[in-house]
């Protein structure tokens, strides 16, 4: 059966399809890392940050980081996420829409 569907020009399209989303959903995990700043405490459990969007947030991104923090505020293109637990944080920079993470000073 999986000869057949590696033969099939459908099953080819439908390997490569789901390479690809592997391929992305990888990216975006090892992305994540980069996009976090220096400076946040690495002895609290629970951290303030400052995360920046590549364009204004809007009330889908808003929600989204309410999921792992408090938003207690934005401004320009960067969101105010208090509370957020350490190990969040990866899960907050994956987005593709996400530039980075910072401390929130």
């Amino acid at each position: 059966m999986l000869r057949d569907a590696i033969r099939s020009t459908r099953g080819k399209v439908v390997i490569g399809v789901v390479a690809a989303i592997l391929g992305w959903q990888a990216w975006l995990s090892a992305a994540a890392a980069g996009k976090i700043g220096e400076g946040i405490p690495q002895e609290r459990r629970r951290v303030d940050v400052l995360v920046t969007l590549a364009f204004p947030p809007e009330r889908f991104h808003i929600q989204k980081f309410q999921k792992l923090g408090r938003v207690s505020g934005t401004k320009e293109n960067s969101v105010q996420v208090r509370g957020v637990n350490r190990a969040d944080l990866k899960a907050l920079a994956r987005p593709f829409w996400v530039l980075k993470v910072e401390p929130l000073t």
